[in-house]
């Protein structure tokens, strides 16, 4: 799993404000750092990483969502959470087909058939929720979530 940046200044921010600025704005960075490869179901820590970071960025919106003009705010929130949850429904497909793998290395060749059809399933389960992701993720970029929730950082430094 990545690790979470550090957000510079932070500790020494002179406002409340200050630091959700910097913490929102560096958590949305990090969203993005993660969104290259994503849909590449051969690799599944991607799309945990750039998961973990929505959880990231969610939790920092919510806990300084006041320092920020509520209307703009709760859209973006919305956003996000809607990325998240694109991501999440890929990563439990992720996940269970992982589990199955190496359940699999345990069974006798009898017992295989049952499991790999319901690794079939989730296979498909999982293309179905990468093409959901898929559309989420140009959404995201169409609608320039990036910039926008860069923007809305930045906007809400002290002057």
């Amino acid at each position: 799993m990545a690790k979470a940046r550090e957000i510079p200044g932070l500790a020494d921010a002179e406002s409340f404000r200050a630091g959700a600025a910097a913490a929102v704005e560096v958590r949305a960075e990090e969203v993005f750092e993660h969104r290259d490869g994503v849909l590449d179901t051969g690799d599944i820590e991607r799309v945990h990483d750039m998961r973990v970071a929505t959880r990231r960025l969610r939790a920092a919106m919510e806990i300084f969502a006041e320092c920020f003009p509520r209307k703009a705010h709760r859209a973006l929130l919305k956003e996000v959470k809607a990325l998240a949850d694109a991501l999440g429904e890929r990563r439990d497909r992720d996940v269970a087909i992982a589990a199955l793998r190496g359940a699999a290395a345990e069974l006798t060749a009898t017992e295989r058939p049952g499991l790999e059809h319901l690794q079939d399933e989730l296979r498909a389960e999982q293309e179905r929720a990468n093409e959901a992701l898929a559309r989420a993720l140009d959404e995201v970029d169409g609608g320039g979530l990036r910039e926008r929730l860069l923007a809305h950082a930045v906007a809400a430094r002290p002057a």
